[in-house]
Formats: C-alpha cells, sequence, structure tokens
C-alpha cells in the first residue's frame, strides 16, 4: 500500500472518529431534553401563581446573583469569579430584547432543567442548572411568571470573560457529558412528607451543595461525597461540611435552633457571616416557617462523617511556639478581649465565645483568617434587626501579627487546634 492511500486511510479513521465522538457528545448534551412546543404556548400567570414563583425566586436566592448592587433588580450583569475566568449573570427581566420577554415558559424549564438557553446554546454551571435541574416543572412556570411580572431593563448582556478552550460551547459540551445529567427530584418513599420537602429545597432549588460541597479539578461538584463541606474559590471562603459535627453539623441541634439560625442569622449555638449571611440576609430569612422546619429535618439528618477511633490530638500533641503564643496574646489583649473578654467567654446576644466555639477549632483556618483581614458581619433581619459586627483588622495587623492572634485564640482556654502560618493568611 503506498504511503499516500495509507495517509488516506489514516485520515478516514480520524474523520470517522471524530464524527463518532461528535456525535455521541450531541447525544449526551440533548439526554432527557424534551422538544420545544411547535406552536405559541397558553400561559396563564395568576396573581397566585405570581406570589407563589416570588416566594420560589427567594428560596432560590436568584436575584443573589442576577443583580448588581444599586443596580436594577434581576437585570444581571454581575461578575462571578471562577478558576476558568469571569461569567457574568444574565437579564432576567422581561425587556423583550435583552431580557428574557421573549421566552416561554418551556425555554425557560429548558435553561433550569437542561441547562440550555433559548437559542440553544449550553449555559455555563455557574447558573446551578445541575442543582436547578431537580426543580419541578411547575415550580419553574411559577418562578417563571414572577420573573415576567418585574420591571424590564434593557440592560445588555455582558460576554464572559474565560479563558480558552472553557471559552468554547465545545469544552462546555464535554464538561456536560462528563458532569451533568438532567434528572426529577424523587422523592424517599421511607421518609416523612416533612423531610422530602426539606430535601427538595436542600438539593434542589437552596442549592446548596455549589458552595457546601467539595469540587474536582474540571470546577463539577462532587455529588457522591454530598454536603461535606468546600473551598469557595476565588472568595476563598470554606463552606464547611453540614454533616460533620466539628465543622457545621447540625445533627445534634434542636429543630428551632436550626430555623432560628437561617432565618436570624444567629441561634445559641453558632451564627453565619461571610457569603452565609448574604444566604440568609437575601433569601432564607423570607421562608416560611413550615420550609425552615423541612429544611432543618433534613439537614439534622445528613449521614455523619466516618470517626476516628482517637482524636488526632490525642496522638499528635500540637505544639506552640512560646513566642508567637506570646505575640498573640498581646494582640488579642489590644484587639479582641474588649468584646470577646480575657477567657475567650463572649457576651451573650452581642460577641460569640471563643472558647470551645467549632468555627474557631475546626482543621481549616480559612475563614478566621477572612473574619480577621475584613471584618465579621452578620446579616440584617426581622428577628435581628441591629446585629452586631466585628471591624478588619488587616489594614492594621500584617501577616505574621495575623498567624500570631490566631494561633494563640486557637491554643487557648481549652481549645487545641493546629497553629496557623503565615502562609495560611496569605492565601486570601
Amino acid at each position: 500500500m503506498s504511503l499516500l492511500r495509507r495517509t488516506g486511510w489514516v485520515a478516514l479513521v480520524l474523520i470517522v472518529l471524530l464524527a463518532l465522538v461528535s456525535g455521541v457528545l450531541v447525544a449526551m448534551n440533548l439526554r432527557g431534553e424534551d422538544a420545544l412546543p411547535g406552536q405559541a404556548e397558553s400561559f396563564n400567570a395568576t396573581p397566585q401563581l405570581v406570589e407563589r414563583g416570588r416566594y420560589l425566586a427567594l428560596a432560590g436566592n436568584c436575584a443573589g446573583c442576577h443583580t448588581t448592587r444599586g443596580g436594577r433588580p434581576y437585570a444581571g450583569g454581575l461578575p462571578i469569579e471562577t478558576p476558568f475566568g469571569t461569567i457574568y449573570s444574565s437579564n432576567l427581566t422581561p425587556d423583550a430584547q435583552t431580557g428574557i420577554g421573549s421566552w416561554s415558559s418551556a425555554h425557560f424549564w429548558r435553561a433550569m432543567h437542561n441547562g440550555r438557553s433559548k437559542d440553544g446554546r449550553l449555559l455555563y454551571p455557574a447558573f446551578p442548572y445541575p442543582n436547578f435541574t431537580k426543580v419541578t416543572r411547575e415550580d419553574s412556570d411559577a418562578i417563571y411568571a414572577y420573573l415576567r411580572s418585574v420591571a424590564p431593563a434593557s440592560e445588555q448582556n455582558r460576554e464572559h470573560r474565560l479563558r480558552f478552550p472553557y471559552d468554547t460551547q465545545a469544552a462546555l459540551a464535554v464538561w456536560r457529558a462528563l458532569s451533568f445529567k438532567p434528572e426529577a427530584f424523587v422523592a424517599n418513599a421511607g421518609k416523612p412528607a416533612e423531610w422530602n420537602r426539606g430535601a427538595y429545597l436542600v438539593d434542589g432549588l437552596g442549592h446548596c451543595i455549589a458552595c457546601h460541597g467539595s469540587r474536582n479539578s474540571l470546577g463539577a461538584t462532587e455529588t457522591s461525597r454530598g454536603l461535606s463541606g468546600g473551598l469557595i474559590a476565588v472568595e476563598n471562603w470554606y463552606a464547611p461540611s453540614l454533616a460533620d459535627p466539628h465543622e457545621a453539623g447540625v445533627a445534634d441541634w434542636p429543630s428551632a435552633d436550626v430555623v432560628a439560625l437561617l432565618k436570624t442569622g444567629v441561634a445559641p449555638r453558632g451564627s453565619v457571616m461571610g457569603p452565609m449571611a448574604d444566604v440568609v440576609f437575601r433569601s432564607t430569612q423570607y421562608l416560611s416557617d413550615a420550609d425552615l422546619t423541612a429544611m432543618a429535618s433534613y439537614l439534622k439528618d445528613l449521614p455523619d462523617v466516618p470517626k476516628s477511633e482517637e482524636p488526632a490530638s490525642a496522638k499528635t500533641p500540637i505544639r506552640r511556639d512560646a513566642g508567637t503564643m506570646a505575640r498573640g496574646a498581646k494582640i488579642y489583649d489590644q484587639r479582641c478581649a474588649y468584646c470577646h473578654g480575657d477567657q475567650g467567654q463572649g457576651a451573650i446576644g452581642a460577641y460569640p465565645p471563643l472558647a470551645g466555639n467549632r468555627a474557631v477549632n475546626m482543621a481549616r483556618s480559612t475563614n478566621l483568617v477572612q473574619v480577621i483581614a475584613h471584618g465579621g458581619f452578620l446579616p440584617t433581619t426581622a428577628g435581628n434587626p441591629r446585629p452586631y459586627g466585628m471591624p478588619p483588622f488587616g489594614q492594621t495587623l500584617d501577616a505574621a501579627e495575623v498567624a500570631a492572634v490566631l494561633t494563640y485564640i486557637r491554643g487557648s482556654w481549652g481549645n487545641d487546634s493546629a497553629p496557623v502560618t503565615q502562609l495560611d493568611t496569605m492565601r486570601r
């Protein structure tokens, strides 16, 4: 066989293989996707449906990403930083040219359930359709009805700024083939209705795993690991595990305390700040007590993380540098003790205790560094309208001082957690 003929056969095989791979990718990206109606649908947005959609949009915290600070509601344009570049949220107002004014409820459902835009483009999963795929068609239609009722805003959607090849539909199709499959929420027949409602809100509309789950190297949530905690990329806050009692698990909390935390941002054994404070401020404080109780029922029933036979501290005593502890003690006395107490006891209803605080003693010190550097602010809620906050110290303490004071706090008053290094403080 001549070289020219052999080259031709190789090229033909490669073309056939490429066509097969392309066909598989297309098929995998169309799985579970219904054909759009052939003719215009009639859609009756009753006042009751619009109100229900307003409530569901709050539950999904839609405005949190689709409204810029000081911008028009749901007009989009909020930059979402990712390890792959910047994605800008889209305009969800009923403006016909720049929003979803020309979309049907079927288009909207396809975006929610299948992650595909009206024009057929694949959507980036910064829009959490891997979770919203579990939202029912009825709830999707209600949200659509509500969004059609908000004031239209003529705001052009901004182009994403992603690095190659992440800016291509081909790369996104590969990601979806590997990491996304449309699915419906399936109730657990062995659990009560309240538990199932909580599972629907937590795993679907609330998309809690988007922050409280770990991600692989391609940015996909590792659903098999559940709500086991995850680092929020770029923002560098750690969303703690909701199953680990040493992080943010609530299995041994009274249900009323879980409800209080989600409704007011504070509870007898914890409070929220950082990205979670924004979730409470914009979303969960507005949910009904019935839905919050359902979420509490589900969260309290999450499977616990496996425990070792004995704590790591019992196996290897933690060693702390005496000089670092002395510097930390001095800084604490000057900057922290007035509010948190000379024994880390805090002040009930105002300043959280640091002694025995699981947020202080978590293996990851990421959030502590963020709070020292940027301050800690609870959400303003109807149940806690004037929350106490903590000022930032990033402008007055250098990396060595932040490390020293956190090392002191994590090693005092019965706390026995690993020291914080200067390198830890620079990961912001």
